[in-house]
C-alpha cells in the first residue's frame, strides 16, 4: 500500500493545500505543523510557478508572493527535508509540468523520493501525456495523482483504472477559488470512478465551508481545500498558523 492510501484509513480524509514560501518558508512550516496537529490527513504543498493556469486569483497571488520572496524548487526541497523531521503524514507536491521539466524530470522525481514526498499533482498534464512522468514516478515510488473533471466524461473509467495514490475529483469547471455553491453531480462522478478502481477519491476546487465539506465527504473519501486557506494566509501573513490550524480542525470535524 502506498503511504497516500494510509491517509484514507481513518475515515474521511481532510487534505489542505498551502503554497510553499507564502509569505516565507518558515511560516509555511508553522502552518503545515498546525494543519497536521489539527487533523490534516495529507498535505498538498504547492511549488510556485509564474504561470499557474489552473489557479484563480487567490492562489495566483500566493505564487507571486512566494516567487518574489526568492523561493526556488531547491529551497522547497530543503524545506521538506526539514519538515520531515517531525511531520509524518503523507505529503504531495502540486505544481506544473514545466517546473518538473525545467528541473529535469528524473532529478526532480528522485529527489521527491529521497526527501519524503509521496505524490505529485500536475494539473496541466493531460492524461494522454502522463507517459512523460509515470514510468519515473513508479520507478521511484512517487504516486502521480490523476485528476478527473466534470468534462472528463467517457475518459473517467480509463483514468480511474490507471490511477495511483488517490484520485483528485475537480468539483467545478474553471480555476481554483471559493464558490458559494457546487452544482456538479459529484455522486455520479464518484460512482463511475468506483466501478473502475478501489483507489480513494477526494473532491477539491471551491470547497470552503464546513457545510460544503460535509456534503462532499458524504459521497467521496476525502475533501481538498486550497483557496480558503491561502486567503487566510494572505490576510494574516506570518501570524496565520493558529487561524489556519483552527480552520482545519473545524473542517475535519465537519467530515468525521
Amino acid at each position: 500500500m502506498s503511504k497516500i492510501k494510509e491517509a484514507f484509513n481513518n475515515g474521511k480524509a481532510f487534505i489542505p493545500f498551502v503554497t510553499c514560501g507564502d509569505p516565507d518558508l518558515e511560516t509555511t512550516g508553522r502552518i503545515v505543523r498546525e494543519m497536521v496537529k489539527n487533523g490534516a490527513d495529507l498535505v498538498e504543498l504547492g511549488i510556485p510557478f509564474s504561470d499557474p493556469t489552473a489557479e484563480g486569483p487567490v492562489i495566483q497571488g500566493a505564487n507571486i508572493r512566494a516567487l518574489s520572496g526568492g523561493v526556488t524548487t531547491d529551497r522547497i526541497f530543503s524545506f521538506v527535508e526539514e519538515l520531515r523531521r517531525d511531520v509524518s503524514v503523507p505529503l504531495v507536491f502540486m505544481t506544473y509540468a514545466n517546473v518538473v521539466f525545467s528541473y529535469g524530470a528524473e532529478r526532480f522525481i528522485s529527489t521527491c523520493k529521497s526527501i519524503g514526498i509521496d505524490g505529485l499533482i500536475l494539473p496541466d498534464l493531460p492524461f494522454e501525456e502522463k507517459g512523460e512522468f509515470l514510468p519515473l514516478c513508479r520507478e521511484y515510488g512517487v504516486d502521480l495523482i490523476s485528476l478527473i473533471a466534470p468534462t472528463s466524461a467517457d475518459r473517467i473509467a480509463m483514468i480511474a483504472r490507471e490511477a495511483d495514490g488517490f484520485i483528485y475529483i475537480v468539483s467545478s469547471l474553471g480555476v481554483t477559488g471559493v464558490r458559494s455553491e457546487i452544482t456538479t453531480d459529484i455522486p455520479s462522478l464518484v460512482a463511475l470512478v468506483r466501478e473502475n478502481t478501489d483507489v480513494p477519491c477526494a473532491v477539491g476546487f471551491g470547497i470552503s465551508t464546513p457545510e460544503q465539506a460535509a456534503k462532499m465527504a458524504q459521497c467521496s473519501d476525502g475533501v481538498i481545500v486550497g483557496s480558503a486557506i491561502v486567503r487566510k494566509i494572505a490576510e494574516l501573513g506570518r501570524e496565520a498558523a493558529p487561524a489556519v490550524g483552527e480552520y482545519v480542525r473545524e473542517m475535519k470535524n465537519a467530515i468525521r
